[in-house]
């Protein structure tokens, strides 16, 4: 299983529709791949976009949506509130 700040990292710098996010993820990690974060596991990608749209870790923008600037890698990050 691959941790979904994995596809957080990939999508820094880069704006993306819904279907090209989701084909880039399956391009860069397969077609059946499955993820995990800290509150969640076994997620598809389409699970995993969705997880993070409700965390508020992507959002909408006006071009497609992109990954909300956030230090996930400390206690309290995103990753850990809600």
């Amino acid at each position: 299983m691959i941790h979904g700040h994995e596809v957080l990292e990939m999508m820094q710098g880069h704006t993306y529709t819904m279907e090209s996010l989701l084909k880039a993820i399956e391009e860069k990690f397969g077609a059946d791949a499955r993820f995990y974060t800290c509150h969640g596991s076994d997620m598809t990608a389409e699970e995993l976009i969705q997880f993070f749209m409700w965390r508020g870790r992507i959002a909408p923008s006006a071009s497609g949506v992109a990954v909300q600037e956030c230090d996930h890698h400390h206690e309290g990050g995103c990753c850990h509130n809600q």
